[in-house]
């Protein structure tokens, strides 16, 4: 048995959604491709696939296998592409995720551009708040914000985003503003469902101080247009209340005292063969995040020291 071909026919399925469709895709006889997945099941003593009269899913078994499938094909091309010294032009599917906001706001743009100058690169973007695991999703970068644990990643510094408190110019002017950390106990917050502390804040260098909510959100959003209405006080990033800064539509409280700042990485995994598409994105995305990014910071902290 050829693991490798076994290999391809498995990922041509498996992106098809059926049997006929990556037989289709190989133009390869429907026979031959459903007898090398048996082989190949039989091979591995596991069932990769289930099937049905239509289409075709993935156990968990068949889904890891999948994806570390797709990446052992990728390094086998870049290996031969380095053996004999051949460089073409950057193609293939590239899959990148990113902070729902961050993503928005930075690297949407970025991929804009990007797509214009690789034609045959195309990108799948996956914008989530929650940490994706890059191998087990088949992920080739991710922008991340926060220290970076111990890992196998390899991560290239982007910027670096503070944190902010912030309320509407109507709320404050009803029950006055915090002026000092421990104020905001007498408050009433804003929080975010797995973002804010369940019942306490921060500043830089200070003990946690307790605080009271009135509305818990699952999006910060919802918590910026929530303090919008004049609910309360809302602790979140400087990308999301940057805008409103300056518009007046929030303003920024305690700003004269300072909170923990965050990093934010571009991160990809490590590979000897690194897909010449990954590191066309690389090199493409680095240098222009880190221009937005530090553009960025500029007009937050201008809008706080407005504020």
């Amino acid at each position: 048995m050829d693991r490798l071909e076994s290999m391809s026919i498995l990922l041509a399925v498996a992106e098809e959604g059926s049997l006929s469709a990556g037989a289709r895709r190989l133009n390869t006889p429907l026979t031959t491709v459903s007898r090398k997945l048996s082989d190949l099941e039989a091979y591995l003593k596991a069932q990769l696939l289930t099937r049905s009269s239509r289409r075709i899913t993935l156990t968990d078994a068949g889904k890891s296998y999948v994806a570390a499938c797709k990446r052992i094909l990728e390094e086998v091309v870049e290996a031969e592409r380095a053996a004999t010294g051949e460089y073409t032009a950057p193609k293939g599917e590239l899959h990148v995720t990113a902070p729902i906001v961050l993503g928005r706001l930075h690297l949407v743009p970025v991929l804009a551009e990007f797509l214009q100058v690789y034609p045959d690169i195309h990108v799948r973007l996956t914008l989530s708040d929650r940490l994706i695991d890059l191998a087990d999703e088949d992920i080739h970068a991710a922008l991340r914000l926060g220290d970076l644990p111990d890992s196998a990643l390899i991560a290239a510094r982007v910027g670096t985003i503070h944190r902010a408190f912030a309320a509407s110019p109507g709320y404050l002017k009803i029950r006055g503003a915090p002026r000092t950390p421990t104020d905001l106990a007498g408050h009433d917050c804003v929080g975010v469902q797995g973002f804010t502390g369940p019942s306490f804040w921060s500043v830089a260098g200070d003990p946690e101080v307790p605080v009271r909510y009135r509305l818990i959100v699952n999006s910060t959003d919802a918590a910026c247009d929530a303090a919008k209405a004049g609910v309360g006080i809302i602790s979140v990033f400087s990308h999301h209340v940057t805008s409103s800064f300056q518009n007046g539509s929030l303003v920024p409280v305690l700003p004269d005292f300072e909170r923990r700042t965050l990093p934010l990485s571009l991160v990809h995994t490590s590979g000897e063969y690194l897909p010449l598409k990954l590191r066309a994105f690389l090199d493409f995305a680095t240098p222009r995040l880190k221009a937005r990014l530090s553009a960025a910071r500029d007009d937050f902290l201008a809008a706080t020291a407005k504020g």
